[in-house]
């Protein structure tokens, strides 16, 4: 699929977490309850409306919805559906946001077909339900980070260590088989892909043999996506016509040393020389894929949250005015969440934060943040418009107020 059309409905974008996995002491989190979102879908969506969100990303919680093998239980992906709608809020959908069934890990033999079989009835579900929406999907999210957390550091199942490769494979052999069956039901369904973007770097001290190290370590980051679209590992059956949109996740942490894994600081008043700013990564994944990209995650904790808006809004707006076509970008969790491994660690990283301490899930408004977010969307909005009619991914809705 080539669908060069923009699907989006606001440049600006809110993602509620909804991670079900199972988190490094082997407990299952459910971040829809503990975030109170299910509870307060209404509540959260209405409050997007003063910042022009019109687009959020959700997920599907896979655990929840099949307790036994084949089994569906759509019932809380009907009532977000209806949210949606009742709300004007466009739902783009995480299948696997990092949980699956009890019985299953990404290396069991029966994994590839059950993921495709959830994919094919969820489109069916859905189908049903609008439709006239546009179907936008995350198949499996952040592939290169789970297949890192439960395949290398054992921080979640299948709880391995020196098997981060075996654990991407399988991954993507489902989510190749789970995108043809998504389009079995419905050919016109949009990807979206979600993958974590970093820069790894050499030690100021580096020998040849480890720049180059960390240069192999840098390119690692794309194996997912090399192998959705056919270039490495072709019996998966990957080709260019998976690859769809690509969701990059940027956060403050994503740039660090090869071999110490210290990570660069983005906010010193002399940048390390190292760092790279997010619009030249931006261009790196564009001119490897020509395809549209959407900046899927991205936040700060604590009190640097606005000033990480600043420069996010900065960067991207140089990427749009030197030609990368970027088609929105995800605030990520809109909504603060905690430490799926330490439950009462919060992060203080939404737009809103959370009144969790007294129980009662209040939503307080991060003001910093969200006067930085308006300039930030002010910001956004003149770059894409400074594009004039060169710009074919113009958004109607950008969002600024």
């Amino acid at each position: 699929m080539n669908d060069t059309s923009n699907p989006f409905e606001s440049f600006w974008m809110g993602g509620y977490e909804c991670t079900d996995q199972l988190n490094n002491r082997g407990d299952r989190v459910d971040f829809l309850h503990i975030t109170a979102h299910l509870d307060r879908i209404q509540e959260d969506y209405a409050l997007l409306g003063q910042f022009g969100i019109k687009t959020v990303r959700e997920g599907l919680q896979w655990s929840q919805v099949e307790r036994r093998p084949y089994e569906y239980d759509f019932r809380t992906l009907g009532r977000m559906l209806d949210a949606g709608k009742d709300c004007g809020i466009q739902q783009v959908w995480d299948i696997c946001h990092f949980g699956y069934p009890d019985d299953l890990t990404p290396l069991h033999p029966h994994f590839t077909q059950r993921f495709e079989a959830l994919c094919r009835a969820f489109a069916n579900y859905h189908a049903a339900r609008q439709p006239d929406q546009t179907l936008i999907v995350t198949p499996i999210n952040e592939v290169s980070f789970m297949s890192w957390l439960g395949g290398d550091v054992a921080g979640t199942s299948p709880y391995c260590r020196n098997n981060g490769w075996e654990v991407k494979y399988a991954f993507m052999r489902a989510y190749i088989a789970g995108i043809r069956a998504l389009r079995e039901v419905n050919p016109d369904a949009r990807i979206l892909t979600t993958e974590p973007l970093v820069n790894v770097v050499p030690t100021f001290d580096a020998t040849e043999d480890q720049i180059a190290d960390a240069h192999r370590h840098h390119e690692l980051q794309y194996q997912s996506l090399d192998m959705l679209c056919g270039r490495i590992c072709p019996e998966l059956g990957g080709s260019p016509d998976c690859l769809d949109i690509l969701g990059f996740n940027f956060y403050y942490d994503n740039q660090w040393e090869f071999g110490t894994n210290h990570c660069l600081n983005w906010n010193d008043l002399v940048l390390d020389s190292r760092w790279r700013p997010l619009d030249d990564l931006l261009r790196e994944a564009h001119l490897r894929y020509d395809r549209p990209i959407v900046l899927s995650e991205t936040s700060h904790p604590g009190l640097d949250r606005p000033f990480w808006t600043e420069r996010i809004a900065s960067e991207c707006s140089r990427a749009i005015r030197e030609g990368v076509p970027l088609w929105g970008i995800c605030q990520y969790p809109i909504i603060d969440r905690p430490n799926w491994d330490h439950l009462d660690d919060w992060h203080f990283a939404g737009l809103w934060d959370v009144d969790y301490l007294s129980g009662s899930m209040e939503r307080t408004l991060h003001v910093p943040s969200a006067l930085a977010l308006q300039a930030a969307q002010q910001k956004t909005s003149e770059a894409i418009r400074a594009t004039g009619n060169r710009n074919p991914y113009f958004l109607p809705n950008l969002g600024a107020k």
